[in-house]
């Protein structure tokens, strides 16, 4: 299947600020622009999204909110609208700086897709215990440092069946996967499903965190750029 290796997921990445696309670097949030890609005209939601999908199919996509992530706003529902019309049947992975009950309670009613919780955001674990398996936990670093309640990166009785590791200072940055932080996390979870975001180069990251029993990447600069493409995957092994 085209967007996966064997078992291996490949999950394209939109972030999401100002209703429009922006290209993410190495997670300085205040500096990311309005994206120029070749695989859509403009930045808009839709337009972006189909672009990604037509370069390299794939049955998830992840977005991120930043203006719900940095600035506490409220899910951006016609950016989400516009990219479920643009991409029909893929599932959306959305992280919208979920912290609150009443806010994810609303937010799991409007069908938009399936909610990432960030550690960044959170205050304890108490809404990742609530979500369960209804939600994937982002364990989001920036540099050496964890970000948000130690528990729920120490602790992997609290974490659902799909985790991802977020090292925010390699995404855009080309400095591949973060290796050592995700086997961290298998050895902590050998049963849990690990995604890898931030840093994936191209087909021979994938051939990497495959082989170290990684679930599946998040990817969006590599895209972009023509590094990764749906021909590279059906040519691996």
């Amino acid at each position: 299947m085209v967007g996966r290796l064997g078992a291996f997921a490949v999950i394209p990445v939109l972030d999401l600020r100002h209703g429009q696309v922006v290209r993410a670097r190495r997670g300085e949030r205040a500096s990311y622009a309005p994206i120029e890609t070749p695989l859509a005209k403009g930045s808009a939601p839709g337009a972006v999204a189909a672009g990604l999908l037509a370069a390299l199919p794939a049955p998830i996509l992840y977005v991120a909110d930043l203006d719900a992530i940095i600035d506490g706003a409220a899910p951006d529902r016609a950016s989400l609208e516009a990219i479920a019309r643009a991409c029909p049947g893929t599932v959306l992975w959305v992280d919208a700086g979920f912290a609150e009950p009443a806010a994810m309670r609303a937010f799991l009613e409007s069908g938009l897709g399936r909610p990432v919780i960030g550690s960044e955001s959170q205050r304890d674990a108490s809404l990742v215990t609530e979500l369960g398996d209804r939600a994937v936990l982002s364990l989001d670093s920036r540099g050496g440092e964890r970000l948000g309640p130690a528990a729920l990166h120490a602790d992997p009785a609290l974490w659902p069946d799909d985790v991802i590791v977020m090292t925010l200072a390699r995404i855009g940055a080309g400095a591949g996967p973060d290796l050592d932080g995700l086997a961290a996390a298998r050895r902590l979870a050998p049963a849990a499903r690990i995604y890898a975001a931030g840093g994936v180069r191209g087909p021979d990251d994938l051939r990497a965190l495959a082989a170290a029993g990684i679930a599946g990447a998040l990817v969006a600069s590599a895209i972009h750029d023509g590094a990764l493409r749906g021909e590279h995957l059906r040519d691996l092994p």
